[in-house]
């Protein structure tokens, strides 16, 4: 963590010094941003809009407060590497439940009535990165994700108690959409009014207004099958209580995770097919019967509730929104209006996805919004959001309309037993939240030069890799130095004796410049590392050039972060070089906001860089 550039800070680092006047008490009449619903994918817009203190955002939401109890639970490796960027990585991990492993059960081929465990698996996580896989309440993500965004520069705070009742998107004007919205709390429960926007983020869930008030419509099916969820207190004398269990018996199948706090945990209770007249009537089944049914499955063993904190009943349905913004396909406008999580994608929650994209997609957007309403990006930027998310979201579907079918067969649909286990570490790198990769576009490059930088696929995250910081010999991952601030990373992989790193410094340096304004930080657009291949016992951080030695903050203080030597780690005896399969002759790795590689270049090759940030980003004024 690094503070004190704008000064000694003696209080918490974590919040940012305040960039905006005191935040008004009622909602403007005309904001830069509204977004609408305050779930993940609103909730980590919000804070990361609040890194950009000229634009200003408001998040409404209907609910009088803060959110208690959260539904989905679940935790991916990517989220946790996306926590890391907000700042609460660490914290978090510690209250979560972290999974480190998955057993399977089925019958007793001696006593088919009975369930006995016939596999035990390590979760994947750490087989894919160095961030756990967690379980945690939505509700403390929303907290964490609240929290940076009151710390950030802009300070922005949900304005609770609101609901969005419709929207307009008029062709001309500095604000053309005109939002309608209706107090829900307080003395002025009742009262409507309208509110002119720049833009507008629909993320208020599966039903959302914002999606029916632009016309899209979700397109899928329901698959005729229902399952109980239910967080519980018990006791009981299965064994694997506190283990992620898949399990599969006569009496139906349960997927049951154990929550943070060493006693809650949440089962999914298959609830069998749901009859063609059903007419919803299913959702309706009281809890007494999902525990029975769960007692049922888990025979000879039991459990006993003590409590049960929150439950439900779901039929799985699998949708996909047909548009993630307002521009019809052939209009040729950009887009106004956007939609994210819920609102343009729904799926069962097994295999604990719904929060993890939904975030993903906040963080898609949000940095494309700063960087637009903030003179860093052409306005086409952002029609790059439903692009390049709505293809993730598909993928989302098919995988889980696959996991969740064979999740609810039935014994006797089972030919071997190890089909489920396998299946669950083959697919690991999709529910990770590693398998994204996005396409050739005005932010993502081709793969003319992959081949010099393997580990650094195209279009994909920025795998993280330790390397040693030269200026006090610690080593640290190179990744983790990302935050979500909306800057983009340049990583300078050197060269065998740093000549060629030197002479692209030079020449890189005003190609920079260009998109950096006169009277920000030199490194406030893009933040440049240098990675050299010598020992770092070897490098003087002051002999490095002057690129990655910027001065930073109102008092021009040189910043000590920017130089590094490859390693090895000290888990490994390999450096990052092999780790990620990088060309000794060095190579450029160009990194966007949200963590996804942009571009892989030699080092001889300015001018490609110049030219793909000038697809990218506009010249400063």
């Amino acid at each position: 963590m690094q503070f004190h550039h704008h000064g000694y800070v003696s209080g918490d680092p974590r919040v940012l010094p305040a960039q905006v006047a005191e935040r008004e008490a009622d909602l403007p009449g005309q904001v830069d941003v509204l977004i609408v619903g305050s779930g993940p994918a609103g909730m980590l817009l919000a804070a990361q809009m609040s890194q950009y203190p000229g634009v200003t955002t408001r998040i409404i939401e209907k609910r009088d407060g803060r959110l208690v109890l959260g539904q989905a639970d679940g935790i991916q490796p990517r989220s946790v590497e996306t926590f890391q960027a907000f700042g609460f990585a660490e914290r978090i991990i510690a209250e979560a439940y972290n999974i480190g492993w998955m057993n399977f059960w089925g019958p007793n081929p001696e006593k088919p009535d009975e369930i006995i465990r016939t596999s035990r698996t390590a979760d994947y996580a750490y087989d894919i990165c160095e961030f756990p896989h967690l379980i945690v309440n939505q509700a403390r993500v929303l907290d964490y994700f609240a929290e940076a965004a009151a710390h950030g520069p802009a300070r922005i705070e949900p304005d609770y108690g609101v609901e969005f009742t419709g929207l307009t998107v008029h062709d001309e004007g500095e604000y053309p959409v005109e939002v309608g919205v209706r107090y829900t709390a307080g003395e002025r429960a009742g009262e409507e009014r309208t509110i002119r926007a720049k833009y507008v983020a629909g993320c208020d869930g599966a039903r959302s207004g914002v999606r029916q008030a632009i016309g899209r419509t979700h397109v899928g099916a329901s698959a005729a099958h229902a399952w109980g969820v239910m967080d519980v207190l018990v006791n009981t004398d299965f064994p694997d209580w506190r283990t992620k269990c898949a399990i599969n018996s006569e009496a139906g199948n349960i997927l049951h995770i154990p929550r943070e706090g060493g006693y809650l945990s949440r089962m999914y209770i298959d609830l069998g097919e749901v009859a063609a007249d059903d007419d919803h009537r299913v959702r309706q089944t009281p809890i007494e019967e999902v525990i029975r049914k769960a007692n049922a499955i888990l025979h000879p063993y039991s459990i006993d509730v003590k409590e049960v904190a929150w439950h439900s009943v779901y039929e799985v349905g699998h949708r996909v929104t047909d548009g993630f913004d307002d521009v019809a396909d052939d209009s040729g406008r950009m887009p106004r209006v956007f939609l994210t999580g819920d609102a343009c994608h729904t799926h069962s929650a097994k295999a604990g996805q719904g929060m993890n994209v939904s975030m993903q997609d906040g963080f898609n957007l949000g940095w494309k919004l700063g960087s637009v309403l903030t003179g860093r990006a052409p306005e086409a930027l952002l029609a790059t959001y439903g692009a390049e998310r709505r293809p993730v979201a598909q993928q989302l579907i098919d995988f889980d309309r696959e996991w969740s079918t064979l999740m609810a067969r039935k014994p006797s649909e089972i030919t071997d037993p190890g089909e489920l286990a396998t299946y669950y570490l083959a697919t690991a790198e999709f529910p990770s939240g590693f398998m994204t990769q996005y396409t050739p576009s005005m932010i993502t490059g081709t793969a003319e030069h992959q081949g010099l930088a393997d580990g650094f696929p195209i279009g994909k995250r920025f795998k993280s890799a330790e390397v040693v910081r030269v200026g006090d010999g610690n080593v640290v991952h190179l990744g983790h130095h990302a935050k979500a601030d909306g800057r983009w990373r340049v990583y300078a992989f050197g060269d065998r004796d740093g000549s060629a790193l030197a002479a692209w410094a030079s020449a890189a340096g005003p190609v920079l410049a260009r998109f950096t304004p006169m009277d920000a930080d030199e490194d406030a657009v893009f933040d440049v590392k240098a990675v050299y291949q010598q020992p770092y016992e070897e490098l003087e951080v002051t002999a490095a050039p002057a690129l990655f030695q910027p001065k930073t903050g109102p008092l021009g203080l040189t910043d000590w972060e920017k130089v590094y030597a490859a390693g090895p780690s000290k888990w490994t005896d390999v450096d990052i070089f092999a780790a990620r399969e990088l060309s000794r002759d060095g190579v450029v790795v160009v990194v966007r906001p949200d963590q996804y590689v942009a571009a892989v270049l030699p080092l001889d090759a300015v001018d490609e860089l110049a030219e793909f940030l000038s697809g990218a980003l506009l010249p400063a004024s």
